[in-house]
């Protein structure tokens, strides 16, 4: 266990490797021991302290313990030989339930983004008893076959009717340029990825570079294993899943879905909260597939809204 006593802006927060099954896992607490937990899952590819430090201390100060890891295959968690032992959101669901047993949590409030987002609804489905509140952010049902449309799309051939739909072409074209390359300098890893994140922000918020070349050094230097993330769309794509279990969802649920994002266009957030009962889908203006800082207020007053909603 080591205590995060930074310097600078960060919140400090106490990091500490937990076990999950036979992987170690990542994880960072901050806030009251005593006040109930947000658990935060973030997507595909992605490592925990991609989840803004502004965000995590707004909704610390709104009174919430927040939790924040990462997946295996990700930042300083234990990466996995995919191909001799393929794993599937189902495992990335009980290695999220790993962390909160870690800390002695019965139910949290689960907040995920992306591939997190399903991670959590399939919690939320499958384990009721573990969940407060769910929130998805820019995410998509759980048991949509994703694969099969971004393989449709880029063969140029036409959606099957019903489908939601794919990413867009500029998001297919910049993800296979972007991958990273482990061989690379910093400064020549962030500059392929900035084209990445251009793409996923959108075009209609500011685009802050500085910000993003601070966060994916960030990434850089805590990697374990870059081009190991990649497992997670592996994982994502698995299968195993039914957009029926969604219909078995009973926690307060929130879709929080930008009106620009290109990986999942706002008709995925939008069947999100149509197949779970007495889900709330919020619009977020401008946002693409990245959660900048210049909307931490925006979002965190969101989920603390949603989070103070009454439970059983």
């Amino acid at each position: 266990m080591q205590e995060n006593n930074l310097t600078d802006d960060r919140p400090a927060g106490i990091e500490r490797m937990v076990r999950a099954g036979e992987l170690d896992l990542w994880t960072e607490e901050f806030g009251d021991p005593e006040h109930p937990v947000a658990l935060l899952l973030m997507g595909a590819g992605a490592q925990g302290v991609q989840w803004n430090d502004g965000f995590v201390r707004r909704l610390v100060a709104g009174g919430l313990r927040v939790v924040r890891y990462d997946h295996r295959d990700a930042g300083l968690s234990s990466t996995v030989d995919y191909a001799a032992h393929p794993y599937t959101v189902a495992d990335m669901a009980d290695d999220a339930l790993a962390v909160l047993d870690a800390y002695g949590v019965d139910r949290a409030h689960l907040v995920g983004a992306s591939l997190g987002g399903v991670i959590a609804q399939r919690i939320a489905a499958t384990r009721p008893h573990r969940v407060l509140t769910l929130t998805a952010l820019a995410s998509t049902p759980l048991g949509v076959d994703m694969a099969g449309t971004i393989q449709r799309a880029m063969a140029g051939e036409p959606p099957v009717p019903g489908d939601l739909p794919a990413p867009t072409p500029e998001v297919l074209a910049t993800l296979a340029t972007t991958l990273p390359d482990p061989d690379a300098t910093v400064e020549e890893y962030l500059t392929a990825r900035l084209p990445l994140w251009r793409v996923l922000h959108g075009p209609v918020l500011p685009f802050d570079e500085g910000e993003y070349r601070a966060m994916e050094r960030r990434v850089h230097e805590r990697a374990r294993d870059l081009r190991s993330s990649l497992n997670h769309s592996l994982a994502g794509a698995a299968g195993g899943d039914s957009v029926k279990a969604l219909a078995d969802i009973t926690a307060p649920t929130l879709v929080l879905h930008g009106t620009e994002d290109p990986v999942f266009p706002p008709p995925h957030g939008e069947a999100l909260a149509t197949a779970i009962p007495g889900a709330r889908l919020v619009p977020v203006h401008g946002m693409g597939h990245t959660l900048p800082a210049g909307l931490d207020d925006v979002l965190s007053e969101e989920i603390l809204r949603h989070t103070a909603t009454p439970t059983d």
